[in-house]
């Protein structure tokens, strides 16, 4: 079992299997939207006893786009303990080893957060109040948390805290060794600019191949295009600068729990210059292991 404190970047690349669960308020549901916006299916407050078949659904085609699953499990289920030994046997029996994330927090901490929301705990009945309800899933628990893989405190963090954490862990794989999803994007100003671009380049001072014989009904996707746009040093330091300002910015960016980021490279038409810059940060991004996508968005129109 780790701690947040001591997480290290290891993933089951076969298995992309997380069971959450933990503490009634301590940020189970959190940790499962997070998983949602990694690219995980997420299923909350599944019965144990069905983690096999969900994991199986993983195999089909339809489910090809999704990184793996999370299922959010609680005390709510009957003999839960039991069921989810059970379940976990089951995985390993078939060659999925799924990992327990183990979510919890002080008392105080979530006397404060079920006083905030005005929820009662899934425990709590008459006779028995909020305080004593949480002691008693606290120790309910106790085998749960020491078979866990990882447990995280949530006393202290934020929302983007655990993000972080969760990043950290379940995001990286050899493929992909950021968690950072990059959005490259060409387009051209006289379109206007992209409303959902986070960072706007300008391309416009670099050699326009649309005045180049030969070249106007070419793209910058072609090697002549983008041989003449960083044919002159001052265009290849450019494009040298931009590049390192990219690869310096975006684990800054990741540091703080950003899960994606849109790159916009602009020049008049969309076609040539932006398009050449764009193509030649997704060879560079995809080789220092981020996760690209690209879109030419007036490619054809300009």
């Amino acid at each position: 079992m780790e701690t947040s404190s001591g997480a290290t970047d290891v993933r089951e690349e076969n298995a992309p299997v997380c069971i959450v669960t933990g503490l009634s308020g301590a940020g189970k549901s959190v940790a499962l939207r997070v998983f949602e916006d990694l690219g995980y299916f997420t299923v909350d407050g599944l019965p144990a006893s069905l983690a096999p078949e969900m994991v199986g659904m993983m195999r089909r085609p339809s489910m090809e786009h999704f990184r793996g699953i999370a299922l959010g499990m609680d005390l709510r289920q009957s003999d839960f303990l039991r069921q989810l030994n059970g379940a976990l046997t089951a995985l390993a029996e078939k060659g999925t080893r799924a990992q327990v994330l183990f979510v919890e927090a002080h008392t105080a901490t979530l006397l404060r957060r079920y006083a905030a929301t005005r929820r009662p705990h899934p425990l709590e009945r008459d006779g028995f109040g909020l305080e004593a309800a949480i002691a008693a899933e606290r120790e309910s628990l106790r085998p749960l948390r020491e078979m866990a893989d990882f447990v995280v405190d949530t006393s202290r963090l934020s929302i983007h805290d655990l993000r972080r954490i969760i990043q950290k862990r379940w995001m990286r794989g050899p493929e992909n060794l950021h968690p950072l999803r990059v959005n490259l994007l060409s387009f051209g100003f006289k379109y206007g600019i992209p409303a959902e671009a986070d960072f706007v380049f300008d391309m416009r001072f670099l050699a326009n191949p649309y005045f180049a014989e030969g070249l106007r009904e070419k793209s910058g996707k072609e090697k002549a295009v983008a041989d003449y746009v960083f044919a002159s040093p001052a265009a290849v330091e450019f494009r040298n600068k931009l590049t390192d300002l990219v690869l310096y910015t975006l684990p800054l960016m990741e540091a703080e729990g950003r899960y994606r980021v849109t790159l916009a490279m602009g020049c008049t038409g969309g076609r040539h210059r932006s398009v050449a810059m764009a193509e030649y940060l997704r060879r560079v991004l995809r080789q220092s292991g981020y996760a690209v996508s690209m879109e030419h968005r007036h490619l054809e129109l300009g």
